[in-house]
């Protein structure tokens, strides 16, 4: 019973008769109707009481007592017994109030909930406005339920998402750091995106947002992850490969012989090349830097190849290449895929299409009739905004194998 039961209540007397232990069933179905603001009228029931059950609704009303397996009582006349006694003159209402304490109905908890959850994802929403690239990942967070899955309330959600936006804002990280350094300075602890945590597997989602990367799982797939993002577990394990780099002693007599070359972040970060070429060009797979190798050997001008998804190695090479002043030309697959991959090394470093336009595209899907189709899901081309409509339209893929004599000739 409340300790300041409201005026007009007969506490002592309101809890001799309703607030007893055999009547606690009425009192919770009384309660739920309030929260649901429901009338409090007509009968309520219990399918199978106990004689002690029984007897208390007897007492209650003044009634003999009634044959039956189940037992009913009417709402309006439990009212007037309390209002006719005077121990609650203003009703049943009141009445269960002074008994169980406020009720809140369910529909401000529900108002107050939904706000509640608009100010948790606040963080998110300010970042997909600044940067509107993750836009379609936060709506999708929403709509998929992960955050409720991990953090439960919006009391626990608020602080996930504020850190979750604040690691967000300062990816991808150039030049690149190791994934506990990050954490520590950017989210107050050295731990804070270990595997396994609330705070860094929603960091992973963003980060796929942010660099296109295909979804996956596994140690191997959060080091690529994060190392795509410029955050390092190690700075061996990604690399990129080049043809005709020049700018040390090893990589002169690599491109003396015009043989291709993986460098390793760490070799990029310490000891980066120490000339960049007027131009550079970049292909996204490893067969266009083979048959370049093989065709021009040492006369070939510098090419980069990003093997897929542009790694830690290939931000911090190109960037260090565009920073000297190299003019760097992209080309890579026409399909949804290739279009993503493109994208997010734009947001690295500014580039400029190698055939790799709408107009490119319509001109080899003419010349080939029997082109593959074109699968996945649809994604913008920032560099030509009438491409990713063409690849819509016209509905193939074209690899760069198909195009690999066009490509060879312009490296010749």
């Amino acid at each position: 019973m409340n300790s300041s039961p409201p005026r007009g209540v007969d506490a002592e007397r309101l809890h001799r008769l309703l607030g007893t232990p055999e009547l606690v069933w009425l009192v919770e179905r009384i309660r739920r109707r309030l929260e649901r603001e429901q009338p409090l009228t007509g009968p309520v029931s219990l399918a199978t009481p106990t004689q002690s059950q029984r007897a208390a609704v007897e007492r209650l009303l003044g009634r003999s007592p009634r044959a039956g397996r189940s037992l009913s009582v009417r709402l309006d006349a439990v009212d007037a017994v309390l209002r006719r006694s005077g121990i609650s003159p203003d009703g049943l209402a009141v009445a269960v109030t002074a008994l169980t304490g406020p009720v809140t109905p369910l529909s401000r908890v529900h108002r107050d909930e939904s706000s509640a959850w608009r100010e948790a994802y606040a963080p998110l929403d300010a970042l997909s406005h600044d940067r509107p690239h993750f836009a379609a990942w936060v709506a999708r967070l929403r709509a998929e339920g992960l955050v409720r899955r991990l953090a439960r309330t919006p009391d626990v959600a608020r602080p996930l998402l504020a850190d979750t936006a604040r690691a967000l804002r300062e990816l991808p990280a150039a030049p690149a750091v190791s994934l506990p350094a990050f954490s520590a300075r950017v989210l107050g602890s050295a731990h804070a995106l270990d595997d396994g945590t609330p705070l860094a597997t929603l960091t992973l989602s963003g980060v796929r947002a942010l660099t296109g990367l295909p979804g996956g799982s596994g140690a191997s797939w959060r080091r690529d992850a994060w190392a795509a993002a410029g955050l390092l577990r190690d700075d061996l394990s990604s690399t990129v490969l080049t043809l005709n780099l020049r700018g040390d002693t090893a990589l002169d007599w690599m491109a003396d012989a015009g043989e291709p070359c993986v460098l390793t972040l760490r070799q990029l970060t310490y000891r980066p090349p120490s000339v960049s070429p007027p131009k550079v060009w970049i292909c996204e797979n490893p067969a266009v830097l083979a048959a370049a190798a093989d065709v021009h050997g040492a006369d070939c001008p510098p090419l980069v190849c990003l093997q897929g998804q542009p790694s830690a190695a290939a931000h911090t090479l190109l960037r260090h290449l565009h920073e000297d002043g190299a003019r760097l030309l992209y080309h890579g697959d026409f399909d949804w895929g290739g279009l993503r991959i493109a994208t997010v090394l734009l947001r690295s470093v500014p580039w400029h299409p190698w055939r790799y336009t709408a107009t490119d595209y319509r001109a080899v899907a003419a010349a080939n009739p029997s082109l593959p189709p074109l699968t996945g899901t649809p994604t913008e081309a920032p560099w030509d905004p009438a491409l990713a409509p063409a690849l819509t339209e016209l509905g193939v893929r074209v690899e760069e194998e198909t195009v690999l004599d066009l490509l060879l000739a312009d490296l010749a």
